[in-house]
């Protein structure tokens, strides 16, 4: 039997709601797997600095760092309470960046998938839509702009400066550029690499150390694109794109609007892939106007556990079943009330029902 040893956040907001179900899925998996998963529940984000002063307290680190993989849930609060945190404490620059940094999580993949049966969630039109949408979106997570030298200051003349710089190695670009190569051979052997080269000499260095990779795997197509004629592709012909590499601020942005050609960013999980350990989380935020309402879809964070099966613990038909599962839900009619509108003909339950819903499908298979 494989023994895992999982740490769980749970987060803030409606992160802690999500994560339950989450946590239904593990426990039917382990119950009909030869495997056992030993859960360590630890605070991070605001809740962590509310309750140990810190927003990575150091008892989660060292849980974090006993654990073989992290399944993390949602971070951060509303403007008015992110006021009572110092800046350096405020979940994303206190807890996530350095959860990343720690475990050099550099590898970030965001599937921006819609089957023709959940395209009803997309703003798109059907014939921009076809017949579904299967991207996936790898960003370089531990780089760039969020990790370089920031300063700020004022001038002698009372004017407030600030200067960030946006720093990456060859060794940095070239390690993100074999995992897209390495995930473009599983899929269609296309790669479209989104850069911004006529403006950032960031993106030559990119596109040099791209073309000394290339010759390493003949069988894939590279399609260069500036990243605001990707964004605009997005909305006109997502189906053109199957595999996307990125810097970590194009990432970023880019994948925002996968969600957002979805119709949510809430139909959008993720995985952080460093080469000694890994992290798994919904790609949304963490809502705190509808926490504790039981109205939030935990799709994405289930689909987190679902990629967490597959790319750390080899459960690859597991993960296939709850992603059949997770859209079979609602394929059947049903939704969230975050996710729809009541009167769109859509049977609306609550976070808890939909979770019950995963876990029967499950049962089936």
């Amino acid at each position: 039997m494989k023994n895992f040893k999982i740490a769980v956040l749970a987060g803030d907001g409606i992160g802690p709601e999500i994560m339950n179900q989450a946590l239904k899925v593990l426990e039917l998996v382990e119950k009909r797997n030869d495997v056992s998963f030993e859960l360590m529940q630890g605070n991070f984000g605001a809740c962590a600095y509310f309750s140990d002063g810190k927003a990575f307290p150091d008892k989660t680190i060292a849980m974090c760092d006993e654990a073989d993989t992290i399944l993390k849930g949602t971070i951060g609060l509303g403007h008015a309470e992110s006021q009572k945190i110092p800046v350096e404490e405020r979940p994303e620059r206190g807890a996530l960046l350095p959860l990343r940094k720690r475990y050099n999580t550099y590898a970030n993949f965001r599937p921006v998938s819609l089957p023709p049966g959940l395209s009803h969630f997309s703003p798109l039109k059907p014939e921009i839509i076809g017949e579904g949408i299967e991207i996936m979106i790898i960003r370089e997570l531990v780089g760039g702009l969020y990790f370089g030298e920031k300063r700020r200051g004022v001038t002698e003349d009372g004017k407030r400066w600030v200067k960030e710089t946006l720093e990456y190695d060859e060794d940095q670009i070239r390690r993100i550029l074999h995992v897209a190569f390495k995930t473009a051979m599983k899929r269609k052997k296309v790669l479209h690499n989104i850069h911004k080269s006529n403006v950032l000499i960031s993106s030559v260095l990119w596109n040099e150390i791209l073309d000394e990779i290339a010759p390493e795997y003949p069988e894939v197509t590279v399609k260069p694109l500036l990243v605001d004629a990707a964004a605009t592709a997005l909305c006109l012909n997502p189906g053109q794109f199957d595999v996307m590499v990125m810097e970590n601020m194009f990432g970023d942005i880019l994948s925002d609007q996968g969600g957002g050609i979805l119709g949510s960013l809430g139909l959008m999980p993720s995985a952080c892939i460093g080469d000694k350990k890994s992290y798994f989380e919904p790609s949304h935020g963490s809502a705190p106007d509808i926490a504790g309402q039981n109205i939030a879809n935990p799709y994405a964070m289930i689909g987190s556990v679902a990629m967490m099966l597959d790319m750390v613990m080899g459960l690859e038909q597991e993960s296939r079943n709850i992603w059949k599962a997770m859209q079979s839900v609602f394929t059947e009619g049903y939704s969230t009330p975050d996710l729809s509108n009541s009167g769109s003909n859509i049977k609306m339950i609550g976070t808890d029902v939909f979770g019950d819903k995963i876990v029967a499908h499950l049962k089936r298979v």
